[in-house]
């Protein structure tokens, strides 16, 4: 059932950037963002963020569904799969290692590599238990848990000026994000939005299942293929970017199918509106609930991600028992 237009999402969208650039511990008017005939340094700053958190969460958000629909899971999304971890740990290696001072692409590069490694580790060793569900989700939480005790070690060997740059940008942060970095990520996004505006049709037989997608002619194994390395690419790179932010892949891609349905010819576009309007709500909120000290942005999207994420679990439990 349709719930509101899609104009009225892109509207939303817009209202939270004009919003994201007076909030802040600091309230600015619009008067006064050009004082003198100047344009105000602080609402510059704030411009970047909203523009980072903009091409972050469409990011994930797309890299959800998109997983999604490949694996014909709603609950696989970076984070829950461990992929998120495993870019951390490429990313976190080319910052201690030096390796970021050899180019601008060498973190997405080092971040993808280790998406990569995480992906394929999770669907071998799920594929060894079974296809189920909780096979997939067990798999992607006992990478997380490997990367994240990579990421401790990484840590303790790190030097201090290092220390403090990559704990604030494993908890997930826009205030250090890459000018560099997020044209290159904007461009990624556009073009895989156009790719998989392309491809629903081929997303919604995917979704289906393997055998199913075949007999309505599309080649499963080579678009599973294509689309899990636009999904990775995605997610490696706002891990570059910004660091770990769990659950924004899932809870986008959820509640846009519980109130569109599931054809992606529809929600392709609405899920990439919806992932950039969540995430510039959540680096508003992570600046004027504690306006003293701002609060990471992925300590808030795990709030609120976590308990709708074990709601999904309980609801398909309850759907999927014998009763």
């Amino acid at each position: 059932m349709k719930f509101f237009p899609a104009w009225v999402l892109f509207l939303f969208t817009g209202g939270l950037f004009a919003l994201g650039l007076s909030a802040g511990s600091c309230w600015i008017l619009f008067s006064e963002f050009f004082p003198n005939g100047v344009f105000n340094p602080i609402v510059e700053l704030r411009m970047f963020r909203m523009l980072a958190a903009f091409v972050i969460g469409a990011s994930l958000s797309i890299s959800g569904m998109t997983f999604q629909a490949v694996l014909r899971n709603p609950l696989a999304e970076p984070f829950t799969l461990g992929i998120s971890g495993g870019a951390g740990v490429g990313a976190a290696l080319a910052f201690i290692l030096g390796l970021k001072s050899m180019g601008v692409l060498m973190l997405p590069l080092c971040a993808f590599c280790g998406a990569g490694v995480t992906l394929a580790a999770v669907l071998l060793i799920s594929r060894g238990g079974g296809r189920g569900t909780e096979s997939l989700l067990l798999s992607g939480v006992i990478a997380g848990t490997i990367a994240g005790s990579i990421l401790m070690y990484l840590l303790s060997i790190s030097q201090m000026e290092e220390l403090s740059s990559v704990t604030w940008w494993m908890l997930g942060d826009l205030q250090s994000v890459d000018p560099d970095l997020l044209f290159p990520g904007g461009i990624l996004l556009v073009v895989s939005v156009f790719l998989l505006r392309y491809m629903a049709g081929d997303l919604n037989a995917l979704s289906l299942g393997r055998s199913e997608a075949w007999n309505l002619g599309t080649d499963s194994r080579r678009q599973s293929f294509l689309m899990i390395v636009i999904a990775s690419l995605l997610a490696s790179v706002t891990v570059s970017m910004a660091g770990t932010i769990g659950f924004c892949g899932l809870i986008i891609p959820h509640i846009v199918r519980r109130l569109y349905g599931c054809d992606h010819r529809k929600t392709v576009p609405l899920i990439f509106f919806c992932g950039a309007a969540f995430l510039m709500l959540c680096d508003i909120l992570s600046r004027i609930v504690y306006p003293v000290r701002e609060i990471p942005i992925g300590v808030i999207t795990s709030l609120i991600g976590g308990p709708l994420f074990l709601w999904i679990i309980n609801r398909r439990r309850r759907y999927e028992s014998p009763d």
